[in-house]
C-alpha cells in the first residue's frame, strides 16, 4: 500500500500515529491567569544536551496559550501507575479548569519557575520557553524549552544510581487507542570510532 498524506488513505484509521512509535509524553503542567492547567502530549521530545532542551507540539489550546503567556512549563515523566489519570487530563475541559482537580493528581509546585508539577511523577523537567513556531498548516504550534531544574524520584534510580525506566514503568504513546510500558532496557557499549 501507498498512499499521499494529502489524497487521505484507505484504512479504518490514520496510520501516521501507529507508524511513528513508540512516542513518548510529556505530561505538560503549567500556570497562567486563568488557573492550572496538566495535558498530555505524544508530540514530545528531548532535542538537545546542552543546554537540555525539550519540544512539545499540539493546536494553541490551553498549555501552549499558557506558555505563551508565562512563558515557563513543566514535563512530567508518566508511570503505568499514572496512566488513566493522565488520560483523564487529556479530555477537552473548559479553559480555567484545573485537571489536577479533576484527575485527582497530587500538585506540588516547581523549585525554579512558577508553575506546578505532578508530585508523584518519577521525574519532571521545569522549563523556560525559548521559542514558539507555527507549523506548516497553521494549526499547530511547536513549543521549544531549556531545561533549568531537574525532580527525580529516589524510586525512579536503580542501585547503581541511574534513571531506569524500567523500574516504574514509564509509559509511551502508539497509534490509535494504544499505549506501551517500559518493562525492559537493554545495554548495548556504543561501538568503538575507527582509526
Amino acid at each position: 500500500m501507498f498512499y499521499q498524506p494529502k489524497d487521505g488513505h484507505t484504512l479504518p484509521h490514520n496510520p501516521f500515529n501507529a507508524i511513528v512509535a513508540p512516542r513518548p509524553i510529556g505530561w505538560i503542567s503549567t500556570r497562567a491567569t486563568t488557573g492550572d492547567n496538566l495535558a498530555p502530549y505524544s508530540f514530545f521530545n528531548a532535542v538537545a544536551y546542552d543546554p537540555p532542551q525539550v519540544i512539545f507540539a499540539g493546536s494553541l489550546k490551553d498549555s501552549i496559550a499558557n506558555v505563551q503567556e508565562t512563558g515557563v512549563f513543566a514535563v512530567n515523566i508518566v508511570a503505568r501507575a499514572q496512566l488513566e489519570k493522565m488520560s483523564e487530563t487529556s479530555a477537552k475541559f473548559a479553559r480555567g479548569v484545573d485537571e489536577f482537580a479533576r484527575a485527582g493528581v497530587a500538585k506540588a509546585e516547581c523549585d525554579i519557575i512558577d508553575c506546578p508539577r505532578v508530585a508523584d511523577s518519577p521525574a519532571t523537567l521545569e522549563c523556560r520557553m525559548s521559542q514558539i513556531v507555527s507549523l506548516v498548516g497553521g494549526e499547530d504550534f511547536l513549543v521549544i524549552g531549556t531545561v533549568v531544574g531537574v525532580h527525580i524520584a529516589p524510586s525512579a534510580l536503580d542501585a547503581r544510581g541511574q534513571f531506569s525506566p524500567a523500574l516504574f514503568g514509564q509509559m509511551a504513546r502508539l497509534g490509535y487507542m494504544n499505549y506501551a510500558e517500559v518493562r525492559e532496557v537493554i545495554t548495548l557499549p556504543r561501538p568503538k570510532d575507527p582509526v
